[in-house]
C-alpha cells in the first residue's frame, strides 16, 4: 500500500508510521473483538433472566409495545403538524429516567 504522504519521509519515519498503523490496527481489532465478547456474554445473561422471570419478560414486552405505540404517535405528530414529538413520551423515561431518551 503506497502512500505519497510518505515520499518526504526518512525510511525509520516510514517505518514508524507503518508500525504505529499496524499497532493502532490491531488495538482496534483486540477492543471490537472484547466488545463483541461483552455483547454475547450480555444477551446470554439477559435471555437467561428472561427466560427464568417470565413475569418480568411479560413486563418488558408490555413495555416495548407501549414505546413502540408511543413512537409511532409520535412520529404522527411529526409529520401531520411539523412538530417535534417530545421526549417525554417514551415509557422507558417514565420508570427508568436517562434510558428512554
Amino acid at each position: 500500500m503506497y502512500n505519497s504522504e510518505y515520499d518526504d519521509l526518512s525510511f525509520e519515519e516510514q517505518l514508524h508510521l507503518t508500525e504505529s498503523l499496524i499497532r493502532r490496527r490491531h488495538n482496534q481489532q483486540m477492543f471490537l473483538r472484547r466488545n463483541a465478547q461483552l455483547l454475547q456474554k450480555e444477551l446470554s445473561f439477559e435471555a437467561e433472566l428472561l427466560e427464568d422471570n417470565p413475569e418480568l419478560a411479560q413486563t418488558i414486552h408490555a413495555f416495548n409495545m407501549q414505546e413502540i405505540q408511543s413512537n409511532q404517535q409520535g412520529l404522527q405528530n411529526v409529520l401531520g403538524s411539523e412538530e417535534l414529538a417530545s421526549k417525554d413520551q417514551s415509557v422507558w423515561s417514565k420508570f427508568f429516567p436517562g434510558l428512554g431518551g
